[in-house]
């Protein structure tokens, strides 16, 4: 029941201060490119799109939800409440994931994609995957600025292979890249037994690392440790 309150209060901030306002216009924006593209090059072109914006959404935007919240004292309230590390981060994990697998639905409809089950997975599986590394970047930052800067390392770690591997410029081997098998699985093509393995301990790490994260922000908030 805990968990389900804080997500529907992140559902309930992140439409207040306009992520679905802002979703919905990026959405109708990139419907316009793809409606724009010869008919051969819409389902490549929604793959990518899918896996930047919005698979990627946490990244960009928990630096904007931590701050927010630290400018509104709530790390204060988690500190001596109940809740747990590990419900904060499922829940930011499963709002942003909602609103990205809804993008990635319409996307994928409009390019004509057939197996929408596998967008969903491997938007589902890059959304919190994104979102675990924001969290980690935003935990530990003062300002927008400085959030900025410190994900840039970060796109660049993510999105380099990826489009090289999209182009076939990496060797064989690098198919098993995270952020690689959620391209495949987005573009239709379900991974080995090995790659969803890679998959699932990578969660594993990034939901472990992320929780020391807000542990430590919430021990130490206000700068005084609790």
């Amino acid at each position: 029941m805990r968990l389900k309150a804080m997500i529907l209060w992140d559902v309930c901030s992140q439409m207040k201060y306009g992520f679905y306002f802002l979703y919905g216009v990026l959405t109708v924006l990139y419907l316009g490119i793809l409606y724009v593209m010869p008919a051969s090059w819409r389902q490549p072109a929604a793959v990518l799109l899918i896996l930047s914006d919005p698979g990627a959404m946490g990244l960009f935007f928990m630096g904007a939800i931590v701050l927010l919240e630290k400018s509104q004292r709530i790390p204060y309230a988690f500190a001596v409440s109940p809740v747990l590390a590990a419900e904060y981060i499922a829940a930011k994990s499963a709002s942003l994931c909602f609103i990205t697998l809804i993008v990635a639905f319409v996307l994928a409809a409009a390019a004509g994609m057939e197996h929408l089950g596998l967008v969903a997975a491997g938007t589902a599986f890059c959304s919190v995957m994104f979102t675990l590394l924001g969290i980690i970047t935003a935990a530990k930052i003062h300002s927008l600025n400085q959030f900025i800067l410190w994900t840039v390392p970060v796109e660049a770690a993510a999105f380099a292979p990826a489009v090289l591997y999209l182009f076939g410029m990496l060797p064989k081997g690098f198919q098993y890249y995270p952020v690689n098998l959620c391209l495949d699985m987005i573009a239709g093509n379900w991974p080995e037994p090995g790659g969803i393995l890679i998959l699932c301990l990578t969660m594993g790490v990034l939901f472990f690392l992320s929780g020391k994260s807000v542990s430590a922000m919430w021990k130490h908030a206000g700068g005084v440790s609790l």
